[in-house]
């Protein structure tokens, strides 16, 4: 093992240095192996537009254990707030170390940091996120006192294996809501004559969906918000497909589906949002959409393999239909939930336990 730095050092995320991109790459795409172990390494150009682009209503807090001698990154702590009006209680963090440096001690220096920038800005509760493929993360939560806020599995379809027979019943079955609504696509960032409606869209759908027992209010979906986003997912190099119904009667947005790829992961497409207005339910809207959508994925995109989404366990009518697709549990998902105070006390705690002669 090798000789470790004093402490962690802060880093400025969105002005890195070459030799700080080429480090965090390649800690990342260690942690990201040991999560999913089948996919290809993510370039170090794509890591460092991904940093470069970091929407401007993310105030984030970064820092880094490294080596001596400045080499290589051991461990990653890092904080986050967002600006864009709402959930102003919370704040996210991730912490992250490489397996042979954990059970050190190192989680809780970080913890110290992360309690520190939660009371700068006054958020009383603490989020995160974990996997079943790192079992230490979720025993160091549970020792930290962190609750279960909410359930998910990323779901993966083999394309080798869908029911091809799915796609034209269920286009058959769509043929008739023709005479109501037009479906159009949208090939990479949203056209500004769209902003306004899928902003409205995802703002009442989007917050339509479970969260469970996560203490979470309502997100500001406002255009641009989205536009921040999108930035930050073109700058990386990523395309999107978004497919789109507008109800004829009105010319409203009433539901879409997007999926998304990276060039250095052809195989892989992520299935992304997917939601219709509650009054358009259901008419079987989803369901045409989601036809519509692997029709093309199938005959545009023959290099796919997989398709993966994430869906809340609660989720039941999205779940309805990935399943009958044919998606599968591929990775399960846990959004966690502390109190800062709970944090900063636990942080004491073990402190003075090390201290202890």
């Amino acid at each position: 093992m090798a000789a470790i730095q004093d402490g962690f050092q802060k880093l400025d995320l969105r002005n890195l240095s070459d030799l700080e991109h080429e480090c965090l790459n390649a800690f990342r795409n260690v942690i990201r192996r040991e999560e999913n172990p089948d996919d290809p390494p993510i370039p170090l150009e794509e890591d460092m537009q991904s940093a470069n682009n970091i929407p401007s209503f993310v105030e984030v807090e970064f820092h880094a254990l490294w080596n001596e001698v400045g080499t290589e990154v051991l461990a990653i702590c890092e904080s986050a707030i967002y600006h864009t009006g709402d959930n102003e209680h919370m704040a996210d963090f991730n912490i992250e170390i490489l397996p042979e440096y954990r059970r050190k001690g190192f989680g809780n220096k970080a913890l110290s940091l992360i309690v520190k920038f939660a009371k700068k800005h006054n958020r009383r509760l603490l989020v995160t996120f974990s996997t079943n493929r790192t079992p230490a993360a979720t025993v160091f939560l549970e020792k930290l006192g962190a609750r279960k806020g909410m359930a998910s599995h990323t779901n993966q379809l083999k394309v080798s294996e869908f029911d091809r027979s799915l796609v034209p019943a269920w286009l058959t079955h769509s043929q008739p809501l023709k005479s109501e609504f037009k479906l159009g696509l949208l090939d990479g960032p949203y056209p500004d004559e769209y902003l306004n409606d899928i902003a409205a869209l995802y703002q009442e759908v989007a917050n339509d969906q479970p969260r469970d027992d996560l203490e979470m209010e309502d997100m500001k979906f406002t255009p641009e918000f989205l536009r921040d986003i999108e930035k930050k997912i073109f700058a990386k190099g990523d395309h999107r497909w978004t497919l789109y119904l507008t109800d004829l009667a009105n010319r409203k947005v009433v539901g879409l589906t997007e999926v998304s790829w990276s060039p250095n992961r052809a195989m892989i497409l992520n299935q992304g949002f997917t939601g219709v207005y509650p009054e358009y339910r259901s008419k079987g809207l989803g369901r045409w959409l989601k036809a519509e959508m692997m029709q093309k994925i199938l005959s545009e995109r023959p290099e796919v393999e997989f398709i993966r989404t994430t869906n809340s366990n609660s989720n039941a009518p999205m779940l309805k239909i990935n399943v009958e697709m044919g998606f599968k549990p591929y990775l399960a998902n846990t959004i966690w939930q502390v109190e800062t105070e709970q944090v900063e006390k636990y942080v004491l705690e073990r402190t003075a336990q090390k201290e202890k002669p």
